[in-house]
């Protein structure tokens, strides 16, 4: 059975898998569902049509799963779903989706979300990022796999960010920042290619190189938006070996629907 401490409150209706653990003063809601080896620390509230993984962990103060901050907000059925492997340190703030936003807030596997971090309604987070002390996601931002985002930082509404980038502390995004790319600022301007983040994950010399050449293409010799994206397509086709990581690149601009930083 769950270990639940005898200050905690979980609604009778909530599933908890049988090694959940819920420390003290912390709230359950009727809708929560629990996977196994989460731990739930002191004074955390996990509220709302949440869904929560294996193997995670809640510091002191969070609240997950809480009624969004949107005024259009009139108490639909909304919902949070969270993977496995993460962890969420001191007060941190993840709510649930909004119906105009498609209805979920979605949380990857694997993330480090520091303290104080805040999650808006709507928001896609992917696989191993890491969002350091502070950082803001304001509504239906989505954020790549292995992104990093400094603390401090803040990311409008609807922004995008690509796998791999990198923001650093104290930075304001405005506008989508492209996979690998490296960025900081108010607002934010790029800065080159995420190249030790790409080494530890274990892109090859070729690759790195490439994608260096395809920054300097989108970003040093003048190019339109669209001019770039042919380039970067011809780069694709010349050089089959890296195309699935430039294609990336090239897709995710020519989708961009804030355009890009600069």
């Amino acid at each position: 059975m769950p270990v639940v401490h005898p200050t905690a409150l979980v609604d009778r209706s909530a599933e908890l898998a049988d090694d959940v653990e819920v420390g003290p003063y912390s709230v359950i809601g009727p809708k929560v569902r629990i996977g196994p080896a989460t731990v739930i620390g002191p004074h955390v509230v996990v509220d709302g049509r949440t869904t929560i993984g294996r193997g995670n962990r809640f510091f002191p103060f969070c609240s997950i799963g809480g009624v969004p901050q949107d005024k259009k907000y009139a108490g639909e059925d909304t919902e949070l779903v969270i993977g496995d492997g993460n962890t969420v340190r001191e007060c941190c703030t993840i709510s649930i989706g909004t119906a105009q936003g498609g209805g979920v807030t979605r949380i990857g596997s694997d993330n480090w979300i520091m303290a104080y971090a805040h999650i808006a309604h709507d928001c896609s987070v992917g696989d191993h990022t890491i969002l350091a002390n502070n950082a803001t996601l304001a509504g239906h931002v989505a954020l790549g796999d292995w992104v990093i985002i400094g603390g401090m930082s803040a990311i409008h509404q609807f922004c995008s960010v690509g796998p791999h980038a990198m923001a650093g502390g104290g930075s304001i995004v405005l506008r989508d920042i492209p996979p690998y790319v490296m960025c900081n600022g108010n607002p934010v301007e790029p800065h080159g290619i995420n190249t030790e983040g790409l080494k530890r994950r274990g892109f090859d010399a070729e690759t790195i190189n490439l994608l260096r050449r395809a920054y300097k293409t989108l970003y040093k010799e003048g190019l339109t938006t669209a001019d770039a994206v042919s380039a970067l397509s011809a780069m694709v086709t010349a050089h089959p070996g890296s195309a699935e990581s430039i294609g990336l690149l090239r897709d995710f601009v020519a989708g961009s629907q804030r355009g890009i930083i600069r």
